[in-house]
């Protein structure tokens, strides 16, 4: 095929094969690969194993570079300072307001610890506590994303995290300066240009140089996303995310050219991403495909989002609005475009989607920089059971219990019961010492 088509399926809801069809087009599995799992495994029993040295090793492997100790992979405060006051006003004008949006929304989902008492005196609560330290993994080289550094470190600052670690790889020593000048808005505490899945170890592991995290969050390849599998158990992760997702709703009144930029503004993004439409209006269909062949010659990523489009893309008609969002339900996709009249009509009929954006001006891409809320979202249909990156992710919640004597006498009867219940003797003993004499 030229870069110049691109012909996303056309599928029908009232087909008789549709169900299958949909099923097939969404079908993902994001680390299946046997190869890379045991390369990753190799590589993360050597950092443990070697620490500082493996994860030079590896750099100069992999990233094609000359690198003798540690304090060549380190970037200082002032490195990251340098960097934000090298950019252009504008650049640094934007980081700055996206910062601020991002913080301000964040702010709101602060958790605050509570407890009550009850009557006989016992004390009952939930404490709230940060993490200690967390690793944030940003792509580097010419995949670069400094939006990725505001969206992941901003929340783990308003949560209280301390200390905000980040590894960033360099290949051949090639540093984006808007990523780092994004550190610097974030308020990062360490920065390692290093990647991979050798970062990930690090991170999880600890070397003598680079300090154990307690979660790794932030995008990266294959082995990046295995690796954190991997060590999941060892030290949280914010999740395995597929390939970026946009599923528009449309009644068939937006200009067809904002919807068609919408679906590739996710298609360019990798070949395996997806963008799917769905409208009540059949013509309406036909119309963006038009568009979509219009302007594909005017990107330029117009090979990725062609390939995208005619792999994992689709126009769906539906009978109407109900089935529409019975669709998105079923799809849980990443990011959702309700580009329809009365948005919040439909609102409470979503269960599952990553983020919501209603309104015919409401483009998927504001969120993706500068809306507020995290553009870090569950992919792959695990919206069902997941929810965007936030201030929550980075926080703890342990439960508070203290018995007055009364409390702990009336409720160490129960206790034994059902401690002995379960054949535990031990349990019920240590819940009978307590029982007051009456």
């Amino acid at each position: 095929m030229t870069s110049d088509v691109a012909n996303p399926v056309r599928l029908d809801f009232n087909s008789s094969g549709f169900s299958s069809q949909l099923d097939q087009l969404l079908a993902w599995e994001s680390v299946s690969n046997d190869d890379v799992q045991v390369r990753v495994k190799a590589i993360i029993e050597q950092v443990r194993q070697t620490g500082d040295q493996a994860v030079i090793d590896y750099t100069c492997r992999f990233d094609r570079r000359h690198v003798g100790a540690m304090d060549e992979l380190i970037l200082n405060a002032d490195r990251l300072q340098k960097a934000l006051d090298a950019i252009s006003a504008e650049e640094r004008s934007a980081l700055e307001t996206a910062a601020s949006r991002i913080r301000d929304y964040h702010e709101h989902q602060q958790q605050k610890s509570w407890n009550y008492q009850e009557a006989d005196g016992t004390l009952l609560g939930q404490q709230v506590t940060p993490m200690d330290r967390v690793g944030l993994y940003v792509p580097g080289g010419r995949a670069a994303y400094p939006s990725s550094v505001l969206m992941n470190a901003i929340p783990a600052a308003v949560a209280g995290v301390p200390e905000v670690v980040m590894v960033v790889p360099a290949p051949e020593g090639e540093l984006n300066e808007l990523v780092l000048a994004a550190a610097a808005v974030a308020g990062v505490d360490k920065v390692f240009t290093i990647g991979g899945a050798q970062a990930i170890a690090a991170l999880a592991y600890g070397t003598e140089t680079i300090p154990r995290v307690d979660k790794i969050v932030g995008p990266g390849n294959i082995y990046v996303a295995t690796a954190k599998r991997e060590v999941f158990g060892q030290v949280g992760i914010d999740m395995i995310a597929g390939p970026s997702e946009i599923l528009v709703v449309c009644d068939g009144k937006t200009n067809p050219d904002w919807i068609a930029m919408d679906l590739f503004s996710q298609a360019e993004h990798d070949e395996d991403a997806q963008a799917i439409l769905i409208s009540p209006d059949a013509n309406f269909l036909d119309a963006v495909q038009e568009s979509i062949n219009r302007l594909l010659p005017t990107m330029e990523r117009k090979e990725i989002i062609a390939t995208s489009l005619k792999e994992r893309g689709a126009l769906i008609a539906v009978p109407d609005m109900n089935a529409a969002i019975e669709l998105v339900n079923r799809v849980a996709p990443e990011h959702l475009e309700l580009s329809v009249e009365n948005p919040e009509q439909w609102l409470p009929e979503i269960r599952h989607a990553g983020a919501i954006f209603m309104g015919r001006y409401t483009a998927e891409v504001l969120g993706d920089y500068c809306a507020g809320p995290n553009h870090v979202l569950p992919t792959s249909g695990t919206a069902r059971f997941s929810s965007p990156l936030g201030v929550y992710d980075f926080q703890k919640r342990s439960s508070v219990i203290q018995f007055s004597a009364d409390g702990a006498s009336k409720m160490g009867k129960v206790a034994s019961v059902l401690a002995r219940g379960e054949s535990l003797t031990a349990h019920a003993r240590s819940a009978e010492y307590r029982i007051l004499d009456t």
